[in-house]
């Protein structure tokens, strides 16, 4: 009766955490233009590692399979691309540890001639959105030392440097800042939408 009740409250967590990672895809207006959101879906992995190779000098940090293995697991990650005209300018990916209540972000890119138009910004506030509903502690990633706009965006965010993870990027080796946001289960005042 026991491992009946664990594997039946197992999976109606399973299913209310995949409830809570659902998101509608809808049009959006960011800074007086029209977007389009949605969920990242199997299709759009060749344009997402299109976007990683101009935002990443040629270099594709995630090639298609690991992003492919990122959308299978929709009971903890949720990953999310803005379009243009049916063209993919900015993505986002988060993790989820419904055990450690933690928050990852995975990846953030925005295509270089979208950047500074509050893409990057409108992702990383739904993502944080939908930490703080899933109960969250905390919401954590990593950034290069070099990457200093992304840390101002970071920074005005609320997140703060809780380390450096020396070498940590492949291929230069550069090291990676770590920041941590702690979510209290105050609501955000900053929604852009």
């Amino acid at each position: 009766m026991e491992q009946w009740y664990r594997h039946h409250f197992a999976r109606e967590v399973q299913e209310q955490q995949a409830e809570d990672l659902d998101i509608k895809n809808h049009h959006l207006t960011i800074r007086d233009t029209q977007y389009f959101l949605g969920r990242a879906q199997f299709p759009d992995v060749p344009e997402i590692v299109e976007v990683e190779r101009e935002v990443y000098d040629g270099k594709t940090p995630w090639d298609a399979q690991a992003f492919a293995n990122e959308l299978k697991r929709k009971q903890d990650r949720l990953y999310l691309v803005i379009r243009k005209n049916d063209h993919l300018l900015a993505f986002a990916g988060c993790s989820f540890d419904l055990q450690r209540q933690d928050a990852h972000i995975t990846n953030i890119a925005v295509l270089p001639d979208w950047q500074g138009n509050g893409l990057g910004e409108f992702l990383m506030r739904t993502l944080v959105r939908k930490a703080r509903h899933m109960g969250m502690r905390q919401v954590t990633l990593e950034v290069r030392k070099s990457n200093l706009r992304a840390q101002q965006l970071y920074q005005k965010l609320g997140f703060k440097q809780t380390g450096i993870k020396r070498g940590y990027y492949f291929g230069d080796h550069e090291d990676a800042l770590d920041m941590r946001l702690s979510l209290s289960p105050a609501v955000e005042n900053h929604d852009q939408s």
